[in-house]
This record gives C-alpha cells, structure tokens and sequence, in this order.
C-alpha cells in the first residue's frame, strides 16, 4: 500500500474515532450531573453553623430541620441536600428552600447566603430570625426571581437594595414586623415591574395603594392584609386582566367601591372585610364565574344581594355580615352547590327563610342572627346538611317546640338560638347531641323550661 493512501486511511480512521468518542460525550452527559461548587457548598455549611435548631420556631406540623447537612461520603455533593436546587448544566446553587426548617437566630449583613450569588429562588418562610433586619446585602442575589421571607420574624424598615432585585417575579414577606415606607410601595412598584405575586400582608405601609398599580398587568396574587391603607383604592386594579387572588381587608381607612366587573375575569378570592367599601353589591358581580372566596364583611354596603350571586357555582365561602344590606335573601344563594361557609348575620334582611332550600350538602357554617327573619324547618331538612358545625340562628323568630331540624346533626359544635319564642323542653335527643361535639349554645331569650335538667349534661351557660 502506498505511504500516501496509508496515511490518508490513518487519517480518516482518527477522525472516525475522534467523531464517535465526541458522540458518546454527548450521548452521555445529560445523566452526569455536575458536582456543587466548593465555595458554595462551604457557603451552605457557614449558614448551617452561623443558626440554631428549634422546633417551636417554624408552626407548620410538619416542620423539620432540613439542613442536615454532611460533607462525607455520598452526601458530599451539596446538590442533593434538602432543600437545595442546582443547575444542571453548571453545578450552582440556584434554589434554596428552608421554609418551616424550624430555624432560629439571626441572619446579618456577614451571613454566607449572600455569596450564593447564583440564586433564583430563596425560601426562608415560617422560621424564627429573632427579629433581624434584612441586611443591604440581599442586593448581592441579583438574579432571584422568587423571594419568600414570610413568617420568619424579620423586622424594620424594608431595604431600598431590595428594588435593586430587578428580576423580581414573586416578593412575599407578609406576617413579619416590617415597614415598607422609605423606600414605599409607590417605588417598589415603579421599579419591581414584572411582579406577578406581591404578598405585604402585616407589612406596615401607612399609605395610599399608587394609581400605577394598576399597570402591572402580570399581577396575579396581591395581598395588602391590615397594612394601614389610606385614601381611595384605585378601581383599576380590579381589571388587571391576570388577577386572581386580592386580599385589601383589615384597613379601615381605605375607601372604595365594586366595580362594574366583566365577563373574562379570573378572580378566585376577593377580600374586603373591614375595609371602608360602601355603595351597592353590583349585579355583574355574577360574572366573576370564578369565584370561591368572597368575604365583605363588616363593611358599608347596602341595598338587596343581587340575584345573580347565585350564579356563582364555584362559590365555596359567602360572607356578608355586618353591613346594611336588606330585603328578602335571594333563594339562588341556598341553592349554591359547592358552599361550606354562609354568613348574613348582622343585616337588615327580612322575609322568610327555608331550611329545605339549602343545598349544599358541604355546609359546614350557616349564619343568620341579627336579622328580622322567619326560618322554617322541619325534621325532614337534617338530611340536607349532614356537615353542619355551625348555626346561628339568634333572633330569627324560630317558635314552637325545639327545632326538629337540629335532629341527627352530629357534627354541631357552636349553635345561637337566643331571641327567639322556642317553647317547651329541652328535647333528650339533644342532650345526647350536647355531649359529644358541641361547646357553645346560647338558649337565652326563649319560653324553654327544665334547664336544671340541662345543666348537668351541657357545661355552658344557657
């Protein structure tokens, strides 16, 4: 064989080689997960050793310290701690979850998270930081998109540095003894604009909501829970095309109204409860299909409940309590399929009430006192709520014998029949009810006799 062709087959055989091994490589390394950084990992250990361990810390039941964390042998690589979440391709460390880890100290501008700059996602939720300020030094994880320091008892002023998280899509830091006012929520939302979860619940805020919320068109959670609110909540924010979930409830100081809601929208819950809303419950309130949560209690709105509330099949929690709503209640309501929670206490609603109209077999409260309402129900309407845990019924003009619907009701716990003409005796079947799982009953205000029979079967003071 000439030397030429020799060297011409050697040369192309190398290449066959060089070709093949190079396709192994690649065939092989989606299965060989790259080692943890060694600054990282050392990084992660200094956080361990820098906090204590205690199980009152986090209020989960099913807390646990999750950095249990070793060096030696196969649990070496600190890609698969607990809690921990690496990049494929490179190795860092790009999530870290301690939520409800039961830890408890201090976390200070000299604490080695802040050198794992390559994170994502940081969760420290229902721990116990013995009230540390978040340092400045948060500004060093500029690539999170995802920060949970909720329930973790942190306090002080929020940092300006945290505006400088500008990747920002998800920022909870509700229930701990923070301040958000220099800098205020008008600058975290100015800057933090792709925000689709703001959670400030407890969160001391002392302002107005800024107009520009209303712009964050990715917005999908907002709670702003007893954050001492003021002036006028703009209207917009109801229409922001993803929301779902907006909780403004506990600021009596900050006024508004229901919009004129349009079909499309995707909320889920809607918290209002001792927030100073007034004005009417809006008929379009019926195309919030959506809707499972929806609580204005202890508000100012007034008029009749409109009809189309009962259009609302995904509705599972109703509370209306505390206003200045009247009329007949609307039957469509008793007709919900899906409700466990009904509260109209507290109204000026009048008229007449079934017990046999109620259908949702889930019911478990069911509330009515302080109206001047008629309630009928026979022994037959028991079956109709097989959950029930509470009923108040207190000043409904029940009369007659004791309510034969309360019958075979196994799982009452709190029941309000005061203010009511219930005649005659405390039935027997009642008081084998009394010793199993009920703990509060108010009887006062009616025609009942043999109360010292009572007494010593049901411990309350009736």
């Amino acid at each position: 064989m000439p030397s030429s062709v020799r060297f011409l087959t050697l040369r192309m055989l190398s290449v066959f080689l060089l070709s093949f091994f190079h396709l192994r490589a690649c065939h092989s390394s989606p299965s060989m997960q790259p080692l943890c950084h060694d600054d990282e990992s050392r990084a992660l250990l200094q956080f361990k050793e820098s906090i204590a361990i205690n199980e009152s810390a986090s209020s989960d039941p099913s807390a646990y310290p999750k950095v249990s964390w070793r060096v030696d042998g196969e649990s070496g690589d600190c890609c698969s701690w607990d809690g921990v979440e690496c990049d494929g391709d490179s190795g860092h460390v790009i999530g870290l979850d301690l939520s409800s880890s039961c830890l408890h100290g201090s976390i200070d501008s000299n604490s080695s998270l802040f050198h794992l700059v390559q994170l994502r996602r940081l969760n420290l939720a229902d721990n116990d930081f013995n009230n540390s300020k978040i340092p400045s030094e948060i500004r060093n994880l500029s690539r999170l998109f995802d920060l949970n320091l909720s329930m973790s008892g942190f306090s002080g002023q929020i940092p300006a540095e945290i505006l400088e998280l500008s990747k920002l899509v998800s920022l909870d830091l509700r229930e701990n003894s923070l301040k958000l006012q220099k800098p205020g929520l008008q600058d975290l939302v100015e800057t933090l604009t792709n925000l689709e979860v703001l959670h400030l619940s407890g969160v001391e805020i002392s302002s107005k909501v800024p107009q520009i919320m209303a712009n964050l068109s990715s917005l999908s959670s907002l709670f702003l829970r007893d954050c001492g609110l003021q002036g006028e909540f703009p209207m917009g924010i109801f229409h922001l095309p993803n929301l779902r979930f907006l909780s403004i409830r506990l600021n009596p100081y900050l006024m508004g109204y229901l919009p004129e809601f349009h079909w499309g929208s995707h909320l889920e819950m809607l918290l209002l409860a001792r927030a100073n809303f007034s004005g009417q419950l809006p008929e379009c309130i019926g195309n919030l299909k959506s809707l499972n949560e929806f609580n204005v209690a202890n508000c100012y709105f007034s008029g009749v409940i409109p009809s189309s509330l009962g259009n609302l099949t995904t509705l599972n929690y109703l509370d209306l309590s505390d206003n200045k709503l009247y009329g007949p209640i609307s039957e469509s309501i008793f007709r919900l399929p899906n409700l466990e929670t009904l509260n109209l206490e507290e109204n000026l609603f009048g008229g007449t009430v079934e017990f046999g109209l109620l259908k949702s077999r889930s019911l478990v409260s069911f509330q009515l006192s302080g109206n001047n309402l008629s309630v009928i129900g026979n022994h037959n309407d028991s079956a109709a709520l097989p959950k029930i845990q509470i009923l108040g019924l207190g000043g409904c003009n029940l009369s007659g014998e004791f309510p034969s619907f309360l019958h075979g009701q196994n799982h009452l716990e709190f029941v309000e029949l005061g203010g009511n003409k219930i005649e005659g005796h405390i039935p027997k079947w009642f008081m084998n009810l009394g010793t199993t799982t009920l703990w509060y009953l108010n009887l006062r205000g009616n025609l009942l006799t043999g109360f010292e029979q009572s007494v010593d079967i049901l411990p309350w003071n009736i």
